[in-house]
């Protein structure tokens, strides 16, 4: 029999697998949406602006979401970047921020979609009613999942570490010479992803964004 721990790690693993994948995967398509619309058709011929999973799913990525499900308390993962080219853009600076924008945005989006779907699931069938069900207990994790996953997923790109989205976004804001300076970080900033990963860091640092968003999400959706 499985150790209670493992098995609960195996149900979040579970009911995460699904927000995980539309959140990563539709990240990287709105960054290549946008690019599109920017004047850079890069990802298009790549084939990359698909919801089929297969091109974008990145190896390590996908093991990190697997790693965290089974240790917690924090659940991410990557998919492959999509190519964009800056050189096609009308104006560089302000369309790579646009653009590097674009799949934060995508995922509180989606996370208000998961929101939205878990009032109407509570609307349907009454918590005191199905509670205790199988069915009804796995789709409320999953869409309470998404929620939380895809906040988490919006501002951890946000975050100012190269090569995240938010450090793009902070790069068009800064003078020239030091936004070059800052983006020659970026051959260091996986290594202190994982660092924060491993100390906790990356946790302390996020969590009160994520309570936030969340609380917000449920008090003006789930719960109105």
């Amino acid at each position: 029999m499985l150790d209670l721990d493992l098995a609960v790690s195996i149900k979040r693993l579970s009911v995460a697998f699904v927000p995980l994948m539309l959140g990563i995967i539709l990240h990287e398509v709105a960054h290549g949406w946008a690019a599109l619309k920017r004047g850079d058709p890069t990802a298009a011929m790549l084939g990359r602006l698909t919801l089929n999973p297969v091109p974008h799913i990145d190896p390590m990525g996908l093991f990190v979401f697997v790693l965290t499900s089974l240790t917690g308390p924090f659940v991410f993962g990557w998919a492959k970047p999509v190519p964009i080219n800056p050189r096609n853009f009308r104006n560089i600076v302000k369309d790579t921020m646009l653009v590097s924008f674009a799949g934060p945005a995508t995922n509180f989006l989606l996370a208000t979609f998961f929101a939205i779907l878990l009032r109407l699931l509570i609307s349907l069938f009454p918590l005191g009613e199905w509670q205790g069900n199988t069915f009804w207990d796995f789709f409320f994790l999953m869409f309470q999942t998404g929620v939380i996953v895809n906040v988490g997923l919006g501002w951890l790109n946000l975050m100012p570490i190269p090569p995240l989205d938010g450090s793009k976004i902070l790069w068009g804001v800064l003078p020239p010479k030091l936004g070059f300076q800052y983006m020659q970080l970026e051959r260091y900033g996986f290594i202190l992803l994982i660092l924060l990963l491993m100390t906790g860091a990356l946790g302390y640092i996020l969590y009160p964004l994520i309570r936030v968003t969340v609380d917000l999400l449920f008090s003006a959706i789930v719960l109105s």
